[in-house]
């Protein structure tokens, strides 16, 4: 065989050494950056999160908690708007304004209440600190279909305008 031949072969062999080499490099790198946490603090981890996961967790943020909660709102609900006759069709929401401790947002609230159709609209203010959440309702509109109840309208309205200061139909 020629020289060229061997050659090949040469330069074959320290390319594949330094890809080694490489290889190797990057071996101990990943076994270093996993050697920051110890077997057992894996462990604790893993644990965490497979009980966090499959609901073993009981606080409040566990999913059992949330559906159980959410049954409950369900049929809250539901009662209320049997005995009240109250149904709701339709409902739109627009946040005007968001931030860390505050949100400000204007909703629409369309339905029936047994033979009356109305509509509410409101501007509702939510502000959280450590502790709590507390909620204002503004700008209270209550609109219902010209000519049904016309007496109920009105004694809505003289309502409105006595207790809330700046109110006029």
């Amino acid at each position: 065989m020629d020289k060229s031949v061997y050659q090949v072969y040469e330069d074959e062999i320290q390319s594949l050494e330094e890809e080694i080499k490489l290889l190797a490099e990057k071996y101990e790198d990943i076994q270093h950056e996993s050697s920051f946490f110890s077997d057992e603090e894996v462990q604790k981890s893993k644990e965490f999160f497979q009980r966090e996961f499959q609901g073993g967790h009981k606080g409040h943020g566990s999913q059992l908690y949330l559906i159980q909660e959410l049954e409950s709102l369900e049929r809250d609900l539901s009662f209320s708007m049997n005995f009240l006759g109250v149904q709701i069709t339709g409902h739109s929401k627009k946040t005007l304004e968001k931030t860390a401790i505050r949100t400000v947002a204007t909703h629409s609230v369309s339905g029936k209440c047994r033979f009356l159709s109305f509509c509410l609209e409101f501007q509702l203010t939510e502000t959280q600190n450590m502790y709590n959440v507390s909620a204002s309702i503004t700008d209270l509109s209550i609109a219902m279909e010209s000519g049904q109840q016309s007496e109920l309208s009105k004694l809505v309205s003289s309502y409105l305008k006595e207790n809330r200061p700046g109110y006029e139909k």
